[in-house]
């Protein structure tokens, strides 16, 4: 049975009215109508970005395997719109009186892609071997027991007390992922071979991966919600350019696209045609940054002052307003704004001044010699169209205070290997996602454990910082929702002040699609969310 509530009706652009259940599940209408979701049909979906390095990377891997991992691999929990959590995997996630334990009862009678039971045995075997030594790390720190009490009823025990907020958020992000302890335990989890055919209990399964063109998802016919999904076939294919993929919207070959997907003028013109509907909804818990770290490694880029400099040097709102064309703002701090939980927007500034950033460089002893004060490689990463034009602005703002610049613009795979294997630059320039919860998909960029060669993602700087560490493994502890601010804000001020990494500009992020496509955009993290309420009015 399902109830119609206030908090439950949520109407996106061509999203259409939700019905929720106790149980979670979802009954999707369209816009205006009470008629029921249409079953069939093929979705053919792309991302702003290019095609992953495999479906699924355990580590993170970035937006691209994520938005393909989780069609297949699902969580315990999820956030709609509203940011409340809803039950997926879990019925239910209870803390103690003391919260240094969590009793989960699980969705029953739920299997595995082939066919194998899904029981608390799987998520034991996640929490101990997946989430904490690999996708959270010192998130779950104070992990210390995990345990099967029945075949749908898990509790995980602490060493200390863990926020209820902050756990539920890590159940529900991209680090909690459940995976199949059958496929997974005895083998290396980084180089499984599932993961570039996932098994999952999801709504749709890996029918076929040609790479350099697409993936396709069939029906789960035995998923555990029985109306769902609506589809037949989820086809997710990529194309290497934003006009492109402006061309297969027009053409028919391209039914919705998430994160930006077309040149930002397309999505007004493609709009006005009436075959097309954009929202900004469905990032809530998914907050996008443009961003500028410094090899801590290297000699000059490694002092704080040089980094203070150069940060001088750079026009936020020319990156705003003619890289993005408006569709971003320039950022207040490594934190966006947008968290309006843990934002503080009380840190230290680096206003666009490029005498200022002269005479910082001057004040540090590296004083203009033989027509530069030194040189630097940049690496603006190939993931997006709008890094290479960053990349190209950066060059250009660092040589105006007299910075000789080697600027390399690689692609995705090349730009995965320099910056998070070979560490093989003085500046990067990437990008970066995180929900709400700042632990561990903020941290992780700044903390000692995100260092792991080779992890995407992650701590490619090599900043290493007690005191941040400090600051991070309280966070992960700490129940009092006002003493956790306070350790957020004292975290961003410490950033904010050392910079190995922080964000540039905060980006809008857009969803385009045709105006027949349904039920989507409902969530706080859509593009992660499993697509199986998406649905075709033709």
């Amino acid at each position: 049975m399902f109830s119609l509530s206030r908090r439950n009706l949520l109407a996106g652009a061509a999203g259409g009215v939700i019905a929720v259940a106790a149980d979670g599940s979802r009954a999707v209408f369209a816009q205006g109508t009470t008629a029921a979701p249409k079953r069939g049909g093929t979705l053919t979906a792309t991302w702003g970005g290019l095609e992953p390095q495999s479906l699924f990377v355990p580590p993170g891997g970035g937006s691209s395997p994520y938005f393909t991992s989780t069609k297949v691999h699902e969580r315990l929990l999820r956030l709609n719109n509203d940011l409340a959590f809803e039950p997926v995997l879990a019925l239910d996630v209870t803390p103690a009186e003391d919260f240094r334990s969590y009793t989960i009862k699980l969705r029953p009678g739920v299997v595995w892609h082939d066919g194998k039971p899904f029981t608390a045995d799987d998520v034991v075997f996640s929490a101990l071997s997946y989430w904490k030594p690999i996708s959270a790390g010192v998130a779950l720190k104070a992990l210390s027991h995990a345990e099967a009490v029945d075949p749908t009823t898990v509790r995980l025990t602490f060493d200390a007390a863990v926020p209820d907020f902050f756990l539920k958020s890590i159940l529900a992000g991209k680090s909690g992922l459940v995976i199949a302890r059958h496929l997974y335990e005895g083998r290396d989890i980084l180089t499984n071979p599932a993961n570039n055919a996932p098994v999952g209990t999801g709504p749709f399964k890996v029918k076929e991966w040609v790479r350099g063109s697409h993936v396709e998802f069939v029906r789960n016919e035995r998923y555990w919600d029985p109306q769902l999904p609506y589809l037949d076939r989820l086809v997710i294919r990529w194309w290497r350019d934003p006009a492109s993929r402006s061309a297969a919207f027009e053409a028919g070959q391209l039914d919705i696209g998430v994160f930006n997907p077309t040149p930002a003028p397309d999505i007004k013109r493609l709009g006005a045609t009436g075959r097309f509907t954009s929202t900004t909804k469905g990032y809530d818990n998914s907050a996008w940054v443009s961003t500028i770290e410094f090899n801590s490694r290297r000699d000059i880029v490694k002092r704080a002052e040089v980094r203070r400099a150069i940060n001088h040097a750079i026009d936020r709102s020319f990156i705003a307003e003619t890289i993005f064309f408006g569709l971003a703002k320039p950022a207040a701090g490594p934190i966006p704004s947008s968290n309006a939980l843990f934002f503080n927007k009380n840190v230290p500034a680096y206003a666009f001044d490029v005498k200022k950033a002269g005479q910082l460089l001057d004040a540090a002893g590296l004083p203009v010699r033989n027509g530069s004060r030194f040189r630097l490689t940049v690496v603006a990463a190939g993931w997006f169209e709008e890094n290479v034009k960053l990349g190209q602005y950066v060059k250009q703002a660092l040589e105006d205070i007299d910075i000789a610049v080697d600027l390399a613009i690689p692609d995705r795979a090349t730009s995965l290997k320099r910056i998070y294997a070979d560490y093989d630059y003085d500046i990067a320039l990437s990008n970066n996602s995180g929900a709400v919860e700042l632990v561990p998909q903020w941290t992780q960029f700044v903390t000692t454990d995100g260092i792991l060669k080779g992890a995407a993602f992650r701590n490619a700087n090599g900043y290493s910082n007690p005191r941040v560490d400090e600051i991070v493994a309280r966070l992960s502890v700490e129940i009092d929702p006002a003493k956790r601010v306070a350790l957020a804000h004292e975290l961003q001020t410490v950033l904010a002040t050392d910079l190995p990494w922080t964000s540039l500009v905060e980006i809008e992020s857009v969803t385009v699609a045709r105006s027949d496509v349904r039920g989507h955009s409902q969530f706080a993290d859509f593009m992660g969310e499993s697509w199986g309420n998406v649905w075709l009015d033709r």
